[in-house]
């Protein structure tokens, strides 16, 4: 309701000089009018959390809302619930990256948060993402074979020992090995400073430097 034309209404029978006395003005009029509503919702907050804590508002959120959303979550997650095994931790990875996955699609499109901080987080996600996607693919020695090119491989041969058994035939020059050990050596590097890129992303920003601002405000 728009209490500023209410109290225009009721200007008609007040007077509209005089906040005071038995006839009241339009301004102190609006201005009670606007206590009252912020009296009121107030109470109507506490109703709302003392509501929230009775047996009934939980049934009927676990039922409207809860199981709803059980559901939901595992509709998304099923391919990783689906492969999930616990002596691996690849599977806990896959939990997490489809669930930043799911969070950059949302917060992309539904988060309230003004958009200069929110791309800033957008950006993290998405790299995230992305260093999740290369770790669960172990594509770091395709990493390392765009730097230094391809990794120089033969196929493999075998010669038969005088013991009847079999040994496989080294075919590799010394130049490809070490051409090969180049890359494989890069590859290591390569999967080591993005693992700890990941998680310095998930450490975030320190809370000193929150308290570096709080101080300088102080000043």
């Amino acid at each position: 309701m728009n209490f500023e034309r209410l109290a225009n209404i009721l200007s008609r029978y007040v007077d509209l000089s005089k906040p005071e006395g038995s006839k009241l003005g339009v301004s102190y009029v609006a201005d009670k009018l606007t206590q009252s509503r912020v009296t009121r919702s107030i109470f109507e907050s506490v109703k709302d959390l003392i509501w929230h804590e009775t047996k009934l508002w939980k049934v009927w959120a676990f039922i409207v809302r809860g199981i709803p959303n059980f559901f939901g979550n595992i509709w998304k997650f099923r391919k990783e619930l689906y492969n999930h095994q616990w002596w691996d931790y690849r599977y806990t990875l896959e939990m997490l990256y489809r669930s930043l996955v799911i969070m950059e699609k949302e917060l992309s499109v539904k988060g309230i948060e003004v958009w200069p901080s929110r791309e800033k987080k957008l950006l993290k996600i998405r790299r995230a993402i992305q260093l999740l996607d290369n770790r669960l693919g172990d594509n770091y020695v395709q990493q390392a074979e765009k730097e230094l090119g391809k990794l120089i491989l033969h196929d493999w041969e075998f010669e038969e020992t005088e013991d009847g058994m079999h040994r496989l035939i080294d075919n590799d020059t010394k130049e490809e090995r070490e051409h090969n050990s180049k890359g494989f050596k890069l590859s290591q590097t390569i999967d080591d400073r993005e693992w700890r890129e990941l998680w310095n992303i998930f450490k975030g920003q320190s809370m000193l430097d929150f308290k570096k601002y709080t101080k300088y405000d102080k000043q």
